[in-house]
């Protein structure tokens, strides 16, 4: 049975992971938007939606989860975690 504590816990990793994902794609939309709108002489890409959008959030996401492990001492999942958004930013 799960005590208060972890249910808060939990609610606030939750809360941290959209608040990673909605910056992601804040910092995301300055440039997808000129990909999408055409950019240079008028062309789409739609591979920035495809791609681009997804991988931001992502690290977003990972980003802002790293941040909550390191705040409740979880050092090995905060280190995996920024792994995992080097190596989205080293793809995106």
């Amino acid at each position: 049975m799960e005590t208060r504590q972890e249910a808060a816990a939990g609610t606030i990793g939750c809360l941290a992971a959209v608040l990673g994902a909605l910056a992601g794609i804040a910092a995301w939309l300055p440039y997808g938007r000129k990909g999408l709108f055409g950019g240079f002489e008028g062309e789409t890409n739609p591979a920035v939606l495809w791609l681009g959008l997804p991988v931001m959030a992502l690290g977003g996401i990972a980003t802002a989860l790293a941040v909550f492990a390191v705040v409740r001492g979880r050092w090995l999942g905060a280190l995996g975690l920024v792994g995992a958004a080097a190596g989205l930013a080293a793809f995106g």
